[in-house]
């Protein structure tokens, strides 16, 4: 098999099955009702759970909690843990920023490298933002990566094949043999996972969700929800045969229609109000965080997804100046942002501040963090 040839597959076999799901599921992404406002904070919440995820799988050990207390702090510098999740939210922001049709390029994945090294020690690269200048072993796998010799020639052609136009019935194969072989060539010294991964929902960006903006699907989740099970599966793909590179795609493509599910159900403010936020503001309240005037207030703002002072006259009852201070005080705590319509628009805080901790609890209730941070509450 060339190590770009798509794989044939039986049509009544279970991945095409899998892939036919996924077409259905696509048509649907970008047309629920929550606001645009709510699903960008819920995705940049998201963000940080996937960098977590996606350093866990590298061995970095700090909790989703942690790191959302930590990464807002103020004051001394992050330690090296912390820096490197830091790192990958920074360059998933970085890839957001990007238009969706910009072709893959060597200086883009060059890029996405120097992001995620930056000032690391454990997780570092010796020269990032460059592709490797000697051989390298990849820990606990019989795999040899070819010479670097070739790493520029190997990566000219990964990026040919990864920006190539192909049908929407394609797309997931194409995505999923890129996301193996750039693992596979192994182009730089350390961080290739973490740009792996970051290369992947790039190229998700640019097919599957080109015209769909902050509703891309971060894929982290897929290889964070059984880290052996996703070695495993890229190792069967090694020796770049039709049965390996199909049993990785199976695994990669499995793993996206259960996110694209769990994404869907995002979209419904419904859903989202009565499944996801409501019962978090509620342990706000029984936690002695918020008071249940405030629960109320909070509540009506998720219920608009963007409010005005004027909404809540009714629930912050006074004068308008005394509902501007609590306002603000409600702002000084994390509890509401600023909507992108404007300063005198408000929308709930849900990436930051204190209902995000609970977010990510309720998230994982529901079943939507990946196993590998399933102990991540008892901590």
């Amino acid at each position: 098999m060339s190590q770009y040839a798509l794989p044939r597959l039986e049509f009544d076999s279970p991945l095409v099955t899998t892939l036919f799901a996924i077409e259905r599921m696509r048509a649907d992404i970008g047309t629920g009702s929550t606001p645009p406002d709510v699903y960008a904070d819920l995705h940049q919440l998201f963000d940080t759970v996937m960098s977590v995820v996606s350093a866990r799988i590298e061995g970095n050990h700090t909790t989703v909690y942690d790191a959302l207390d930590r990464l807002n702090a103020t004051g001394p510098a992050l330690d090296d843990q912390i820096r490197e999740i830091s790192n990958i939210a920074g360059a998933v922001r970085f890839i957001d920023g990007i238009a969706a049709e910009t072709p893959l390029t060597h200086s883009l994945v060059r890029e996405l490298h120097r992001r995620a090294v930056d000032g690391l020690v454990r997780e570092g690269d010796p020269t990032p933002g460059a592709y490797r200048d000697k051989e390298v072993g990849i820990t606990n796998s019989t795999h040899v990566p070819p010479t670097w010799v070739t790493v520029h020639a190997e990566m000219s052609a990964l990026l040919e094949f990864a920006n190539a136009s192909r049908p929407l019935h394609e797309q997931m194969l194409q995505i999923a043999i890129a996301h193996h072989r750039f693992v596979w060539i192994h182009p730089f010294r350390n961080g290739n996972g973490r740009v792996a991964r970051l290369f992947t929902y790039a190229m998700l960006r640019r097919t599957i969700f080109a015209t769909r903006g902050y509703s891309a699907l971060n894929p982290t989740s897929v290889f964070g929800n059984d880290r052996e099970a996703y070695i495993s599966a890229l190792e069967r793909a090694d020796d770049l045969s039709e049965a390996g590179t199909t049993a990785w795609i199976e695994f990669f493509a499995t793993g996206i229609h259960a996110d694209l599910a769990r994404l869907l159900a995002l979209q419904d403010h419904d859903y989202v109000t009565g499944e996801l936020v409501t019962p978090a503001l509620a342990t706000l309240t029984r936690d002695g965080v918020i008071s249940a005037r405030e629960e109320r207030a909070l509540g009506e703002v998720l219920r608009l997804g963007v409010a005005k002072a004027g909404d809540l006259e009714d629930l912050l009852t006074g004068t308008p100046s005394h509902r501007s201070r609590e306002i603000r005080v409600l702002l000084d705590r994390g509890l509401l942002a600023h909507a992108s319509a404007g300063p005198r628009f408000y929308r709930l805080s849900l990436a930051r501040g204190p209902l995000a901790p609970r977010l990510i609890r309720r998230l994982d209730a529901l079943g939507y963090l990946p196993k590998i941070l399933s102990n991540d509450a008892a901590v």
